[in-house]
């Protein structure tokens, strides 16, 4: 792997899972985010270490990039090979260890059961199964946990993401209370909010700020969004920087001038923004615009 170590909280290790692995070969980097409580990220590469029985306080979702694993749950035997899902229950007991000579490379989210319940709006009890053989799915998962741990800087990005991942595989494989159907904010809120983002654009926004103006808790308040709006708040957030940025380049301002305007960190990011939003840099259309002139 080329991550770099994480800066960020370490957490308590699982009896099992060693600080120091003895070979060179085996890697594990783990992350916490300080804005998230009940949540901790993993990402390991695995050639010759055997995990002894260990378990986590919290249900895990992973996906294996490449390689296999095998492991015992719940008294058998299971292998996770590229692209596999890689579902964990609070609490039970599992092993692991390479099932070929090159091991294995993993990414996995570990939620706590109360947090999982906000995220998703309902008690999950149990996934379905501890491996899922969708490699469609499981690279849509590893791209998941890699913008959760890219982006643990980001707060609204990374709840965004984050209740996305879990209502979605919770939904699919998870056991538990059925989820309630969700409503919509009603009009009147949904303006306080819309209202509240244009106002703050310049500012970095969490989602506690944004739910604060509906009066819900913040994954409640997601959920409702979502609904309403068809996107995240995040998604919704990013289209409205990039509206008022494109607004502030066509009359005139410097492109790090309007980077800070809307709310990003530097021009570099405005230009990934702009990219992706309307296929083209702050420069080339501010030059454009000249030249309709």
């Amino acid at each position: 792997m080329s991550d770099a170590p994480s800066t960020l909280a370490p957490g308590p290790r699982p009896s099992g899972v060693p600080q120091q692995f003895d070979s060179p070969r085996d890697r594990a980097l783990y992350r916490r985010v300080p804005h998230r409580a009940g949540v901790e990220l993993y990402r390991a590469e695995i050639v010759d270490h055997a995990f002894a029985p260990h378990a986590h306080d919290a249900f895990g979702i992973g996906s294996v990039e490449w390689g296999v694993e095998r492991f015992r749950y719940r008294g058998s035997e299971h292998l996770a090979g590229p692209g596999s899902l890689v579902l964990m229950d609070e609490d039970e007991l599992h092993t692991g260890h390479a099932a070929t000579a090159q091991g294995w490379r993993y990414r996995m989210v570990y939620i706590e059961a109360a947090t999982l319940s906000e995220l998703t709006g309902q008690r999950v009890r149990r996934f379905a199964q501890p491996t899922v053989d969708d490699p469609a799915l499981g690279q849509r998962v590893t791209a998941a946990l890699d913008r959760l741990w890219q982006g643990a800087d980001d707060p609204l990005a990374f709840d965004s993401q984050l209740c996305l991942l879990a209502s979605a595989l919770v939904a699919r494989h998870g056991q538990g209370a059925a989820a309630q159907p969700v409503a919509g904010l009603a009009p009147e809120v949904l303006a306080r909010v819309r209202d509240y983002i244009e106002a703050h654009l310049h500012e970095p926004l969490r989602l506690e700020d944004l739910a604060g103006q509906a009066g819900l808790s913040p994954f409640h308040f997601l959920r409702r969004f979502k609904q309403s709006t068809r996107h995240t708040p995040q998604v919704f957030v990013q289209a409205r920087r990039g509206a008022r940025a494109k607004a502030l380049l066509a009359r005139g301002l410097a492109p790090a001038e309007v980077a800070a305007s809307v709310g990003l960190s530097d021009q570099p990011h405005l230009n990934r923004l702009l990219r992706r939003l309307y296929g083209i840099t702050p420069g080339a259309y501010q030059r454009q615009l000249a030249v309709a002139a």
